[in-house]
């Protein structure tokens, strides 16, 4: 499929557009409307660096709160409730300890390392999400879903070592507040050097086991409600299907069910990655996925694996809605330029 091919839809359709009305609930369905147009589509190389920029421009202003969520996930591991001292109480709270004691530079902690990530993670999601649209496949029942759930999966793989040393970088702190393995990197670039010498190459992607689970459910749950949300809302005619309040609304409902279906993947992930490794290279606390999900409900209990809930919503929220919406706007606006420079 050629870039004219794929741009060839009109420049004041939405991002995702309104898709067919079997894709909707019974109550939506009802709604009487006109013929529905189809997705905008985006030269996909060029979708992959859009949904890399949005996703870093997101990620600038939720980096403090990933540096909250990894200490609050990390605190007591694999120790009974009331068994052991509480640094970090809440959001509120531990953003105030970590700017207090590490410095507001502490509150970016891995900032460079997680635009990376971001940057390759999220190129490369909503880059092939976006393929998938093009391809027609989210058009069918239950294609928006797997859709989602396999570009997010490779998307994880493919920047599994990013998140591994950005989680190392923002665990790491001074003694008096430290909670997990602390590695003491000196920097991204040791960071990077030291794993890869001494657990090899297969030792940068130590712990895609639970990354690839946790984006997969992520990614699934954020594309898809925000595919069907869009369209509800637009087919809701609360606000102009073109607005971009449509997309902001939008991207709030997807992140409330991001935060709620993904922070027990996210959980299992964070202690996988920050796990301290053996001499053979193994993982000295867990196996591997279920393993860990399985000693964190024995020790820890259930509530164990919705550890940091709090700051998981509150930076996947923002992060949703500012990379969603960015992601569409740019993608929007790419179309009207190529329309008007093929007009000229």
């Amino acid at each position: 499929m050629t870039e004219a091919q794929l741009l060839k839809t009109s420049p004041e359709e939405s991002v995702f557009g309104v898709q067919p009305s079997h894709r909707m609930a019974p109550t939506v369905s009802t709604v009487p409307l006109g013929p529905s147009p189809p997705p905008l589509a985006v030269w996909p190389p060029l979708d992959f660096a859009l949904g890399a920029f949005a996703c870093c421009a997101a990620c600038v202003f939720t980096n403090p709160l990933e540096v909250v969520k990894t200490r609050l996930q990390l605190q007591g591991e694999l120790r009974a409730r009331g068994s052991y001292q509480r640094h970090y109480r809440g959001v509120l709270q531990a953003l105030w300890v970590v700017g207090r004691t590490d410095g507001l530079r502490g509150l970016q902690k891995g900032l460079s390392v997680g635009l990376m990530y971001q940057g390759v993670m999220n190129g490369v999601r909503l880059g092939s999400y976006s393929y998938c649209e093009a391809l027609g496949i989210t058009s069918f029942h239950g294609g928006s879903l797997l859709s989602g759930a396999a570009a997010g999966a490779l998307g994880a793989f493919i920047a599994s070592p990013a998140y591994l040393v950005k989680t190392h970088l923002q665990a790491q702190t001074v003694e008096a507040i430290a909670v997990g393995h602390q590695h003491n990197h000196l920097g991204v670039s040791d960071a990077f050097v030291s794993i890869y010498r001494r657990d090899g190459l297969i030792g940068l992607w130590r712990g895609v086991n639970g990354a690839v689970p946790r984006v997969m459910v992520g990614s699934a749950a954020q594309l898809a409600t925000f595919t069907s949300a869009k369209d509800w809302v637009s087919h809701s005619q609360w606000v102009s299907p073109n607005s971009w309040l449509t997309a902001l609304i939008a991207a709030m409902i997807s992140g409330i069910a991001v935060a709620i279906s993904m922070t027990p993947f996210d959980v299992v992930s964070t202690r996988l990655y920050n796990q301290p490794v053996d001499e053979f290279r193994k993982g000295r606390l867990y196996h591997g996925f279920s393993d860990c999900m399985l000693k964190v409900c024995q020790t820890e209990g259930l509530l164990g694996l919705y550890k940091g809930m709090g700051p998981v919503f509150l930076r996947l929220a923002p992060h949703t809605m500012l990379s969603m919406l960015f992601w569409d706007l740019m993608r929007q606006q790419t179309v009207k330029d190529k329309k008007s420079q093929g007009r000229s």
